[in-house]
């Protein structure tokens, strides 16, 4: 049995790792039971899935079930799905688990629209709030929503005691139809959540960017939670076209490579990056996948391929900080779709990064995201990010 033993002046935990982890990869849009041959004798009690929109509309959801009936299937559709094998399109991602002690939770709630993002995030808090509750894995639609709300909503229902990691789903850039599989199976309006409950779990997590800001720091003048109308008292959407250049006319899609920093009453960056889902010409406003706060100040940002390399395998040296590698882990990555439009061919490289830290013991499973869900670095205070790679690193300690 591998063991990790620590002293006053070593930071991991003492632990015996007791989960076992299996994956596989798909590479069509239909999943059949001859797929899941590999872990029937594993009796998994937990399957993730990370899925193409098409892979996941296509999903037979009784073949499933019927194939591996103790499992609990949780995931969501991806704009490129992260595997042990790299980065790929249109397949299916298949990471299974199998628990010393399945101590663990799974509850799903519709959201009806953006105005409900606070809502469904505070009754999904409610359905897995427990005193044991540890720490909540949730995966959202990544469309119609506010994740600035939902986060709010799972943080203040839970408290502080409680860690809030995840993302919201992707759909290969088109920003309409996300979809997320959980027990009622898969549905463009639900979010689905894992809550861990007890102290036999380790799961720590890390999340970095690796955007540089260019241009003016901006006042938000007029915004309305997510929307942002104006900017030193000029429409959004005017400013935001004249900086874009040529890129202007590929919008919203090329809001991905030029997110805003939304920095501090100081001025200075507070590490929240928020995403355009979408523009309104007729307003001249902006819609981002969060809040950014009124009489606040934002900054347009850019970055290199070798910048969201490093910041990659930066979330993981944080994600691994407090963490032996010993025994099976699972790392979950969730990664904002604009990184993968800026590294395009060399996508692979920030999987691969995070890879090298984790070690040959830790399987690596995840998506391309329209949003990451992490506390900032260093803190347990959950926001909802873009741009980031986010990783949450679990594994289970043995009885």
């Amino acid at each position: 049995m591998l063991v990790a033993r620590i002293t006053d002046k070593n930071p991991l935990s003492f632990q015996e790792t007791a989960m076992q982890v299996r994956q596989c990869v798909v590479h069509a849009t239909a999943v059949t039971a001859a797929d899941l041959a590999p872990f029937q004798g594993m009796e998994p009690h937990l399957v993730l899935v990370f899925a193409s929109l098409e892979a996941m509309q296509s999903l037979d959801v009784q073949v499933l079930r019927q194939t591996l009936p103790s499992a609990q299937w949780v995931g969501c559709s991806t704009a490129g799905e992260i595997s042990q094998q790299g980065v790929s399109d249109g397949s299916v991602v298949l990471t299974a688990l199998r628990f010393e002690r399945p101590a663990f939770r799974v509850a799903s709630e519709p959201i009806q629209g953006m105005a409900d993002s606070l809502g469904v995030g505070q009754r999904l808090a409610a359905r897995l709030a427990a005193p044991e509750l540890r720490h909540v894995m949730v995966l959202g639609q990544g469309a119609d929503i506010n994740g600035s709300g939902l986060v709010e909503g799972l943080t203040g229902t839970l408290g502080p005691n409680v860690v809030v990691t995840g993302g919201l789903a992707g759909d290969g850039g088109r920003f309409t139809g996300a979809q997320v599989l959980g027990p009622e199976g898969v549905s463009g309006r639900n979010i689905v959540a894992i809550g861990f409950d007890g102290p036999g779990w380790h799961i720590s997590h890390g999340s970095f960017g690796g955007w540089q800001p260019f241009g003016p720091i901006r006042s938000v003048t007029r915004c309305d939670g997510n929307v942002l109308y104006e900017l030193d008292g000029e429409r959004a959407l005017d400013i935001y076209k004249r900086y874009l250049g040529d890129y202007a006319a590929q919008l919203p899609a090329s809001g991905l490579l030029f997110p805003w920093s939304v920095l501090g009453d100081d001025q200075n960056a507070m590490g929240v990056t928020r995403t355009i889902l979408s523009v309104n010409e007729a307003d001249g406003s902006l819609v981002l996948a969060g809040d950014v706060p009124q009489g606040g100040h934002v900054q347009l940002m850019r970055a290199s391929v070798d910048a969201l390399v490093d910041a990659a395998e930066s979330a993981a040296q944080a994600a691994c900080a407090t963490q032996a590698p010993v025994g099976d882990r699972l790392a979950v990555l969730v990664s904002c779709i604009g990184r993968k439009l800026v590294m395009g061919t060399r996508v692979d490289e920030e999987v691969e990064a995070v890879g090298q830290v984790m070690g040959s013991g830790t399987t690596v499973a995840g998506f391309y995201s329209n949003g990451e869900i992490s506390p900032h670095h260093g803190s347990f205070d959950c926001k909802l990010h873009n741009q980031t790679m986010t990783i949450t690193l679990v594994s289970e300690v043995a009885a």
